[in-house]
């Protein structure tokens, strides 16, 4: 089975009943370092599947605020690092912002780098972490039927995840309930910047619809649902008590453990 973002690998199987195991071929989901370098400056290594990279890119730099929309991200360029003399490899994203609008971006490799060097800096880094954000703006009423529509579809987009058993997936979908864009990866956080950066590409608005994520919801998510201006964000798995604190305080409708019969509205 051939499945972007996956590799095939041998495995055994092995039954609780006694019957004898047996060899077969079964894809794995694509984990790997990704480096990201913005304007030539390291910025970050995530582990994540490098697939959709460049909606990647443009949703990270969205989600970091180190710009506030499409047109200040140039490009992006991936490659893949090979093992060299028994190093681990992995993938290279460069991407190149507008420059007088990356300000932010100086300022926050500083402070990655002066993270580690004292017990006050962590103070520095709190603030960071809980730094006020705008709240969404957007108003969009959504009936409960459509996010039960749209998480009983959602199986059938999830091309990754159910030849691997092993990706997230964030789905975006109109008021009605229909998926209109899915991104996977092994990383929910990942899942969701691909998301974000690729209705940034096809200049759709996340305020005309809502989000659903295969995932726990915590508070980073919830972050980056309110940067991009998600009005609404629908969980499969239950929220944190933080992620729920920052979804009133700025004005995200959350819902969680989202099946196709029940959710939870907190």
């Amino acid at each position: 089975m051939v499945v972007d973002g996956a590799r095939d690998a041998p495995v055994t199987e092995h039954f609780a009943n006694g019957s004898a195991p047996r060899e077969l071929t079964r894809p794995l989901v694509d984990e790997a370092p990704v480096a990201i370098e913005i304007n030539g400056i390291g910025y970050a290594v995530m582990m994540a599947t490098p697939a959709d990279l460049d909606d990647y890119a443009l949703g990270f730099c969205l989600s970091e605020q180190l710009i506030v929309s499409a047109g200040e991200y140039l490009s992006s360029d991936a490659f893949e690092v090979p093992p060299v003399a028994g190093m681990a490899g992995g993938w290279m994203l460069r991407v190149a912002l507008d420059a007088p609008a990356a300000g932010p971006l100086l300022d926050r490799a500083r402070l990655r780098l002066a993270e580690g060097s004292c017990g006050l800096c962590g103070i520095e880094s709190l603030e960071q972490v809980l730094r006020p954000l705008t709240p969404v703006s957007a108003r969009l009423t959504v009936e409960k039927a459509a996010i039960f529509r749209a998480v009983a579809a959602l199986g059938d987009h999830q091309v990754l995840g159910r030849a691997t058993r092993a990706a997230h997936a964030a789905a975006f979908c109109d008021v009605d309930g229909t998926i209109v864009m899915v991104r996977e990866d092994v990383g929910r956080h990942n899942a969701f910047d691909k998301l974000i950066g690729a209705l940034a590409h096809g200049g759709i608005d996340p305020a005309t619809g809502f989000v659903v994520l295969t995932a726990r919801c915590s508070f980073e998510l919830v972050q980056k649902a309110v940067i991009a201006n998600v009005p609404v964000l629908a969980t499969i798995s239950a929220a944190s008590t933080m992620a729920v604190d920052q979804a009133h305080l700025h004005g995200l409708t959350l819902y969680s453990l989202a099946r196709e019969d029940s959710l939870l509205e907190i």
